[in-house]
Parts: C-alpha cells; sequence; structure tokens
C-alpha cells in the first residue's frame, strides 16, 4: 500500500509522507525511498492511534487511509472481479486480514456476482483480532505481539472495517507462525514465489486441513520480506 501510494504521488509529481511502525521490515522502508516517498517511523502504538483517527498532524496534505478508504478497497475489489471470472468453481478463497480493506474489497465483489463461494479471514495467532471480533459479536481486543508476519495481524479489529465486513465474513483461520515459515518455505522451493509472512497466511490456512471445500483460493499478497529473515525460513527455521 505505501509504495503504491508512493509510486502514485511520483507519477503525479507530488511528495507522500509514509507512516511506518517502527518494526516496519527494512525491505519495504527501502522500497518506499526507492519510489521518492518519505518515510516517518513511529512507535506501534502511536501507528495504531493514527489508523484510528486518520491523522497525523506532523504532516499536510491528503490522508489516504491503507484500509478504510473506499477507493482502496474498490481497488482491492477487482481481484474479486478477476477470480469470478477466472475461477467459477472456487469453492471459498482465503484472504490475509491486516486491516481488513483488502478482505472487504474481495469479498463484496464475490458477494455480488460469485454469492455462493465462502471467504474467510486468515490472521497469525500473534494478533487474531477476527476471531476475537467474531466470538465477541463486536470488536474486542485480542493478544498482540510483533512478529515476522508484520503485514498483517491487529489488536483489535477497526469498528468501521467490522461493520463492512461481517457480513461478508464466512469465519476466520488462525495460523501459528510455524505453519506461515512454512508456507513461505513452499511457495520459494516449489512455485519460486517469494512471499512475506502475510502474504503467505492463505496458504498456510489451506494446509492446515481445516478449510472445507475441494477448491481453494488463496490470495498470496505481499512479498517484501527482509533477505535475513528469508533466509532463515528457508534454512527451516521461523524468524522471532
Amino acid at each position: 500500500m505505501a509504495q503504491g501510494v508512493a509510486w502514485a504521488a511520483r507519477e503525479l509529481g507530488v511528495p507522500a509522507t509514509i507512516i511506518a511502525p517502527e518494526s516496519a521490515p527494512q525491505t519495504k522502508l527501502d522500497a518506499i525511498a526507492r519510489l521518492g516517498g518519505k518515510v516517518v517511523k513511529v512507535p506501534y502504538e502511536r501507528w495504531w492511534e493514527i489508523m484510528l483517527t486518520s491523522r497525523f498532524d506532523e504532516a499536510e496534505g491528503l490522508f489516504v487511509h491503507p484500509v478504510q478508504d473506499e477507493r482502496v478497497m474498490a481497488g482491492n475489489g477487482t481481484i474479486g472481479l478477476e477470480l469470478a471470472e477466472e475461477l467459477p468453481d472456487a469453492d471459498a478463497v482465503l484472504v490475509p486480514w491486516g486491516g481488513g480493506g483488502l478482505f472487504t474489497g474481495i469479498a463484496s465483489a464475490l458477494a455480488a456476482l460469485r454469492p455462493d463461494v465462502r471467504v474467510y479471514a486468515v490472521q497469525p495467532e500473534t494478533g487474531a483480532a477476527v476471531t476475537a471480533a467474531l466470538e465477541a459479536g463486536e470488536p474486542h481486543e485480542a493478544e498482540f505481539r510483533a512478529s515476522f508476519v508484520d503485514g498483517a495481524g491487529a489488536k483489535v479489529v477497526l469498528p468501521a472495517m467490522w461493520e463492512r465486513a461481517r457480513p461478508l465474513l464466512a469465519g476466520a483461520y488462525t495460523v501459528t507462525l510455524d505453519e506461515t515459515a512454512a508456507a513461505v518455505r513452499l511457495l520459494a522451493e516449489r512455485m519460486r514465489v517469494i512471499a512475506e509472512g502475510a502474504g503467505a497466511l492463505a496458504l498456510a490456512a489451506a494446509l492446515s486441513g481445516q478449510v472445507p471445500g475441494r477448491q481453494l483460493v488463496c490470495i498470496v499478497s505481499g512479498g517484501n520480506i527482509d533477505a535475513e529473515r528469508l533466509a532463515s525460513i528457508l534454512r527451516g527455521e521461523t524468524p522471532d
């Protein structure tokens, strides 16, 4: 998302300031910088406050929310349009959940064109906010800790996203960090696809055997993983 904003700003000839949590992988930050974006790192709690309020007073200009912006969700929805056209026999679609914008966009498109397809959210065990919300019937804080799966998982579902996503959720699955690392490794070794932790969540859930259906679609979204972390995964390890 940040790279997309930086690229669009460069094309338009306007500056872009990207607010990132201090734990963001250097690979992502370097890519933003190459596209001309200015990165401002803040503590996670401050970053989460910005996500909640859609405000960062230290910078001027249009605030583009990475999750709640309807135009962002509409863009994500084109994935759902493509799935409906290319994979008409799919039983279920597994989507990694960071803030819910990717899930909501895809699930909204499929609800309109293929309402029989079940769409599930997938989260890491380090931030299973969707599971907590489904159990409570409303956004509810889940245990959260930072991990190598930095692009997904949260301590709570944003209230506005819960209202949009709840009618579209067939359910949610939680996968362990070991399962996620194994999925990253499998994608690299067999498919020659480099996925970050968040990008491998859907495959990890599919491989767990928990998801019903014969034809499962896994959204592999995100390939920004630090080289050292990828190397440790390829050695059979799970990064801290």
